[in-house]
């Protein structure tokens, strides 16, 4: 997918608040409401919007920690990552999950309420998921950084 300069100023405004009406992002990005249009539903046909959402704050929802655990599954088999991948989904504190290389096959960020929610997290639900073999948290202290991908061209 190519975007031009009007593509990535559109995805700006929508990224900034998707809330914006179509005559406030076309007076921002200087181009009329018809093409404003015609290059947002462009965006969304070839995927580059996949979705319009909202940004939560977990803290004022009661989630106010993060984990960092770091697992090692005991077989790599293609039945086991997907079993595995297929239990984590249906976990709704777990907020991403990355399958990586290096010493740990999966490092996954927790949203938590404290200390004590994520003890049952784990006794509850990770530790009830079968074939792993090992497990390193981790709890974030403070985030230095969120970010979405740059818009620049």
């Amino acid at each position: 997918m190519s975007s031009d300069k009007n593509d990535l100023a559109i995805l700006r405004e929508l990224r900034d608040d998707s809330r914006k009406t179509l005559q406030e992002i076309s007076a921002a990005v200087g181009l009329s409401p018809t093409s404003c249009w015609t290059r947002i539903k462009k965006l969304e046909s070839q995927g580059v919007i996949k979705r319009y959402t909202v940004d939560l704050d977990l803290a004022k929802l009661g989630y106010h920690d993060f984990v960092i655990v770091q697992l090692t599954l005991e077989s790599h088999t293609d039945d086991t990552l997907y079993e595995f991948g297929r239990v984590l989904a249906t976990i709704p504190e777990i907020q991403e999950a990355y399958l990586v290389s290096g010493d740990y096959d999966y490092y996954i960020r927790i949203a938590v309420r404290d200390t004590r929610d994520y003890e049952r997290l784990l006794r509850e639900k990770l530790y009830k998921i079968p074939g792993i073999r090992h497990s390193k948290s981790s709890f974030v202290l403070r985030v230095l950084k969120e970010a979405s991908v740059p818009l620049t061209g």
